[in-house]
């Protein structure tokens, strides 16, 4: 096993938790490009060439710390959600950091790691590895533009003095990335880690219903063409229409609403918001994609009311590799025997682009309360650190 330092791991967490440190408890606002992230990425950036490797920021923001020609890819993000917690994404980064650390120590094998930009979606989905495995151009990536009508272009503008040029992705055997759960299951159980098999698919999109901006107290219901109304009945009738195609485990929801001009006396001229789905098969994805435009059609139709489809980002179900599965079982059982899990992901995370470059893993430790993208988002301390000795004991058997 490589003999990684449980404490100095730890202290590392807790050092990167200080950049965006807000809210009660362990809380974080660290969303993508901030003044947060960047100094935390800088900070990351050290703390890769403390420990022997070499960093290196690509045109996106996204961090490597290489070992070697070539070697396996270990990471994460460390962006947050708005209002997110201190693990989400930090611990697959610090965690990789470690292993790379100790085997350096330890004289191999070569392990390096990255913070990719933007997982958490500011910009779409999963922007920074999206880009990376060439998925999105940059020219398509810099038209983007977040809730606040910031471009993905000005924003990495902020990075400029930092970036390099790209990393290839053929120096990098595969990559294995560790995550908390998200979700109950683990700590129900009683078990402290999960190995992967499949993350699902997502798809996301931002819909736009136009109508017209008019008086509350004057304009008759009849006459009017109330932009949330259109989203109201588009809302009633997916869900009915879902109803008959989905399983337990598919999921879709419009998680961001914005009216204009959002005044209490003002019927909405418009309605723009965000419709996102995942599922474990595309063939569904493709189906509620249709119900979804076919709706959305059909209900501006009928209250005369403008539509507008954003760009539709994504990703596939993605299958685990066998081989870095098995090490990470192995390594399961040795650490803590009987108290381990074969699982799939309902979260969508980086390995599911990188999938498309290299064979991917992941590890799950528990979530206290199934709680993420949440101030009071944790994890108990000797989990994490089970979730390291088996990162390490898995690198350890893929020598």
């Amino acid at each position: 096993m490589i003999p990684v330092q449980p404490e100095r791991f730890l202290k590392d967490l807790h050092d990167l938790r200080q950049f965006g440190a807000a809210g009660v408890g362990k809380g974080v606002v660290r969303p993508a490009y901030s003044e947060a992230d960047i100094a935390a990425r800088q900070w990351l950036a050290g703390r890769m060439q403390a420990a022997g490797l070499q960093p290196q920021f690509d045109p996106v923001g996204n961090l490597f710390g290489i070992a070697g020609e070539t070697s396996l890819l270990m990471g994460s993000h460390s962006d947050s959600q708005p209002e997110g917690g201190w693990l989400d994404g930090a611990l697959g980064v610090v965690a990789g950091l470690e292993v790379a650390r100790a085997a350096q120590e330890a004289g191999g094998p070569p392990v390096s790691v990255v913070s990719f930009q933007d997982e958490e979606g500011r910009w779409g989905v999963t922007t920074g590895s999206t880009v990376w495995r060439g998925k999105l151009s940059l020219d398509e990536a810099d038209r983007l533009e977040d809730h606040g009508g910031l471009s993905f272009a000005e924003a990495r503008a902020r990075m400029a003095d930092l970036a390099g040029d790209w990393v290839p992705a053929d120096r990098f055997t595969g990559f294995v990335e560790a995550h908390i759960e998200q979700g109950p299951w683990l700590e129900k159980t009683g078990e402290k880690v999960g190995v992967v098999e499949a993350i699902v698919g997502i798809r996301d999109m931002r819909i736009t219903f136009a109508g017209q901006q008019n008086h509350a107290g004057t304009t008759p219901m009849h006459l009017r063409r109330d932009a949330f109304q259109g989203l109201a009945e588009f809302n009633r009738r997916i869900n009915a229409r879902f109803a008959e195609i989905v399983t337990p485990a598919t999921v879709w929801t419009i998680g961001h609403v914005a009216l204009t001009p959002s005044a209490s006396s003002i019927v909405p001229g418009k309605a723009v918001f965000s419709m996102q789905w995942r599922d474990g098969a595309a063939e569904r994805l493709e189906k509620m994609e249709k119900i979804i435009r076919d709706t959305a059609a059909e209900v501006a139709a009928e209250r005369d009311l403008g539509l507008d489809f954003g760009t539709m980002l994504g990703l596939d179900p993605v299958q685990m590799d066998d081989g870095l599965q098995a090490a990470l079982a192995a390594a399961a059982e040795e650490v803590c025997p009987g108290k381990w899990r074969r699982m799939p992901s309902g979260a969508l995370h980086d390995a599911s682009n990188v999938s498309n470059l290299m064979p991917v893993a992941m590890l799950f430790v528990p979530s206290i309360g199934g709680i993420s993208h949440d101030f009071a988002e944790d994890t108990a301390e000797d989990d994490l650190v089970a979730g390291l000795k088996v990162l390490a004991g898995a690198v350890a058997r893929l020598q």
